[in-house]
């Protein structure tokens, strides 16, 4: 599938050090992979309770939300068959750091929750991309599945976008291009712990 859409919205690709690291540690990528599907459906539920007088929001959130709990299932079925543990992680600062640009004042915040709703879903779409070569050889099963998973993340990414700018009255590019400043910032940067978001593992 070709994902230059996503590649082109990002300012940056996910680093070489980042990928040979998430290669060589699968537990703790695919333990982080089960709890951010898990996440996923939990925010878009959380959005259409939230939100009830938006109605292309509901219709959106409630596809999104089905989807990515079936590949919490699919991805917590492939924890039990590699006898991995799932277990709780410590979150990263990747989430948290996005949210702290998110304005207080509606539809604002909206909007906002749905730009850092695009952007994590197309750093998603290009991480399995991007894992996909380091994965061939030696995990086959796990760098189909990948591929499979970049058709869906793809569309969340163009989802949430439209649904930001249906409920915006302005452009909303100049508020994307500063959340993915900071984005871009928070994958190319040293960080405390490795997960599926994170920046560069910091002891690399």
């Amino acid at each position: 599938m070709d994902i230059s859409p996503v590649r082109n919205f990002l300012h940056c690709d996910s680093p070489a050090s980042w990928l040979e690291y998430a290669a060589e540690h699968l537990d703790i990528l695919l333990i982080d992979h089960a709890k951010c599907e898990k996440k996923a459906a939990s925010t878009a539920l959380s959005l259409m309770f939230k939100y009830p007088e938006y109605e292309q929001l509901q219709i959106k959130m409630a596809q999104l939300a089905r989807e990515e709990i079936l590949h919490f299932e699919q991805v917590f079925e492939m924890l039990t068959q590699r006898k991995i543990t799932y277990s709780i992680l410590s979150p990263s600062r990747y989430a948290s750091s996005l949210r702290k640009l998110a304005r207080d004042n509606e539809p604002d915040k909206l909007v906002d929750f749905c730009i850092i709703g695009g952007i994590i879903e197309a750093r998603s779409c290009e991480r399995f991309a991007s894992l996909v070569p380091y994965l061939q050889d030696k995990e086959p099963e796990l760098a189909k599945y990948y591929r499979y998973l970049l058709k869906s993340e793809s569309r969340h990414f163009e989802d949430y976008l439209q649904l930001a700018q249906l409920y915006c009255a302005n452009d909303i590019s100049p508020q994307v291009d500063k959340m993915l400043e900071k984005e871009a910032e928070l994958i190319l940067s040293k960080d405390e712990v490795f997960r599926f978001h994170s920046g560069i593992p910091h002891n690399i």
